[in-house]
């Protein structure tokens, strides 16, 4: 802990700290007054996961104001959580983030109830007592009570010397950096929160904006290291998998997907290559209701969209549909999926297959060898998505052991994070020696370690990387 005077304003981290996940970051102004920079859910940390999701670091009845840069369960995933443990004050979001975390949110705990149940099953077998899910449907419906919705580009008042404004962080629909203005004892002070930094090449949203000149910075860093692959379009990608799946060995292609922002841009590319006529005649399913719900919300927000879709949407008024495609709805249709013996894509989430239907999709199908797994994303290192592209011969799903048969592979041009270059260009409007502290949060730490050595040789000059429950003191 840091053991700065106790009249500095102070920022502690409680997930997302060399880790890419569980976003919740508390600032602590020199009044007393505490606000929580998201709320995320941790994913995909292996047997610690349920332990972390329970564990805050700090007394939720004292955070006097939540403020959400975006609707990712990583991002808003513990909210019910924190509202049923006492919190109390208003919940800060754009309209879009609103609209997706209240179906986010619902769907959430639907997973908690039910994995809760399997999980009591095992332990009433073990003699232990059984545990209560995270939250429950009726806990998450009560938390969207507390939200309050801010446009972009607007200074709000939060109240006397603090002010709140959303930039468009291009990442998902909705999504945002996040800005205080804090006057506090005659001094003004700016501090920035990234939320996910979207790319400056999205197919669908608009490019991540500029911001006024901050004197901290909170700064995601998922690939803080790499480059995506822009020499392979994803649409040209996407039909190789078909191709060689469906049309070739006559299999199935199961694509876990996010249900907000990956299945979209999935169902985008797919409606490219049906407008240049080369999208095989095979049946397409969305097999989560979660997804179709969200698809819903996106449609709603075309001001969102990039100028290149715009345009499309003078001659096309739905981009994200194509003949083919079906939506699965309940739980009996998607089981029905399992019987077929036809090629089929089946896009369900979650996006790093470590639960939701797409789970019992690649648990039915992962022994076949005519069938192909294709990953979209970032995968926790401990998800299933992560151990099947690590090119494990046999993985655990439900506690059953499977062979890997099935073609594993992943599209890297399809992440919704900027690589080190949009996260860099995400930083060009700001002075690097006007900048007192900028710290990398939501990624591995050893991405993170390179991607400090290269901002400090861009200008900025004292760049942390703080560990879990860290409290750091703003001077």
């Amino acid at each position: 802990m840091d053991s700065s005077n106790h009249k500095l304003m102070k920022i502690s981290f409680h997930g997302a700290s060399r880790c890419v996940t569980g976003s919740k970051h508390l600032l602590t102004l020199n009044n007393g007054k505490k606000i929580l920079l998201d709320c995320g859910m941790f994913q995909g940390m292996g047997k610690e996961t349920d332990a972390l999701n329970r564990q805050w670091g700090f007394e939720p009845r004292d955070i006097d104001y939540l403020i959400l840069s975006h609707a990712h369960i990583d991002h808003s995933g513990l909210i019910p959580r924190l509202v049923s443990d006492g919190f109390t004050g208003k919940i800060f979001c754009t309209p879009a983030t609103m609209e997706l975390t209240s179906v986010l949110l619902e769907d959430s705990a639907g997973i908690q109830e039910d994995e809760i149940k399997y999980v009591n099953k095992k332990r009433k077998v073990a003699g232990l007592p059984p545990l209560k899910p995270l939250y429950t449907t009726e806990e998450a419906h009560k938390a969207i009570d507390q939200f309050h919705a801010v446009d972009y580009n607007l200074w709000f008042k939060l109240e006397d010397g603090l002010e709140l404004q959303y930039t468009d962080a291009g990442h998902i629909i909705g999504s945002a950096a996040v800005h205080l203005k804090i006057n506090e004892g005659g001094s003004q002070r700016q501090l920035t929160f990234s939320g996910d930094v979207g790319r400056y090449r999205d197919a669908i949203l608009k490019s991540p904006a500029t911001f006024e000149q901050a004197d901290f910075i909170i700064l995601e860093s998922t690939y803080g290291n790499s480059l995506h692959d822009l020499h392979n379009p994803t649409p040209d990608h996407l039909l190789e998998w078909i191709e060689k799946t469906c049309l070739k060995k006559k299999g199935k292609l199961i694509i876990p997907a996010f249900s907000v922002g990956r299945t979209q841009e999935l169902l985008f590319a797919l409606n490219q290559l049906e407008l240049e006529r080369r999208l095989p005649e095979l049946d397409y399913f969305v097999d989560s209701p979660l997804s179709v719900h969200a698809t819903q919300i996106v449609k709603k927000n075309p001001h969102d969209f990039n100028a290149r879709i715009q345009k499309i949407l003078e001659k096309d008024e739905d981009p994200f549909q194509f003949a083919g495609l079906q939506f699965v709805k309940t739980v009996d249709e998607s089981k029905l999926l399992n019987f077929r013996n036809e090629p089929c894509v089946i896009i369900s989430a979650s996006g790093m297959a470590d639960a939701g239907r797409v789970k019992h999709h690649i648990s039915n199908n992962i022994e076949n060898s005519r069938n192909s797994i294709l990953m979209t994303g970032y995968c926790e290192p401990h998800s299933l998505g992560a151990r099947l592209l690590s090119g494990k011969k046999e993985v655990n799903i439900y506690g059953v052991a499977h062979e890997v048969h099935a073609e594993v592979g992943s599209i890297r041009s399809m992440s919704a994070h900027g690589d080190y270059e949009d996260l860099s260009q995400f930083l060009s409007c700001q002075d690097p020696k006007a900048v007192k502290k900028l710290f990398l949060v939501h990624g591995e730490y050893e991405v993170q370690v390179d991607f400090r050595e290269r901002l400090l040789r861009k200008g900025f000059m004292d760049i942390e990387i703080p560990e879990l429950h860290q409290e750091i003191g703003l001077g």
